[in-house]
């Protein structure tokens, strides 16, 4: 067990996997040449070895994203709550134990289920609605020169989509910078693993940018939601759900992002046009 995290409770695995394979491939001439290809693989997440939940993931913070994942769904409400998360890859298992051995009350959380645009399809919980509307987020200002400054630093970022292709990126950030940036094979399990990074860093949302490579729906909304973030940023577009839910939310919203151009779709009011 290792914990390199400010949360020292909580004992957890290290058991992250390299997030690319070697194979053979062979390109527009016939010619062989070597490439790599992002790996996935099935993580079933148990609590008190009861299964939740199976997620297809790169597998390189699993012990983070199975503590995001529970996060965001609400399935656990307190990390204080929780003693271990143990992930072994022989069974491809991330086991959760927590301090009250009762999983009937877990597993009422999970009887309704909505099937949702997620990468390889996303699962939201009625665990997930329940303390969505408790309050909206507060309105934070950003200055459009920070923004751009921000999308700049972010293009050294994406190494594994560099190098592999075939994932999302998702970024912790503030007006200096990024302060943390993770890959997946769903933007969902990756906006889920920096949830798990901040529960352990006791990370307060409401000073931080969320940034995704990924489409903005109402999914992704809920999950910033959860981690109390109140500006996202994305590369891709978004949907009028994802738009409606920010709205309701009070998520400032900019996406369709390029190096010199943005799109606000809620809270233009919170952009300083410097």
């Amino acid at each position: 067990m290792n914990n390199k995290y400010k949360n020292k409770i909580i004992k957890i695995s290290n058991n992250g996997l390299s997030p690319t394979n070697d194979v053979t491939t062979f390109n527009h001439l016939g010619e062989k040449v070597a490439s790599k290809v992002a790996g996935e693989l099935p993580l079933t997440i148990k609590i008190n070895d009861a299964e939740i939940i199976t997620l297809m993931t790169l597998g390189t913070k699993p012990e983070e994203l199975t503590l995001g994942y529970i996060r965001n769904q609400g399935i656990i409400e307190d990390i204080k709550d929780i003693i271990s998360i143990d992930v072994r890859w022989d069974t491809a298992v991330s086991n959760v134990k927590t301090k009250h051995n009762d999983i009937k009350e877990i597993t009422s959380k999970l009887k309704n289920k909505t099937v949702t645009t997620g990468c390889g399809q996303g699962t939201i919980y009625s665990s997930t609605l329940e303390k969505l509307y408790d309050k909206t987020l507060p309105n934070i200002k950003i200055k459009r020169s920070e923004i751009f400054s921000l999308l700049a630093k972010i293009t050294q970022y994406n190494d594994i989509y560099k190098e592999a292709g075939a994932v999302h990126g998702c970024a912790l950030c503030n007006t200096s910078g990024v302060i943390e940036f993770v890959e997946d094979v769903g933007r969902h399990n990756a906006a889920d693993t920096l949830s798990g990074i901040m529960w352990l860093n006791e990370m307060p949302g409401e000073k931080i940018i969320f940034y995704t490579t990924g489409r903005l729906t109402s999914e992704i909304i809920m999950k910033v939601k959860h981690m109390n973030i109140p500006i996202i940023i994305s590369r891709s577009g978004v949907t009028n759900m994802g738009i409606e839910l920010a709205k309701d939310l009070n998520v400032t919203m900019i996406a369709r992002t390029k190096q010199r151009s943005f799109l606000i779709y809620n809270n233009k009011d919170n952009i300083i046009f410097d």
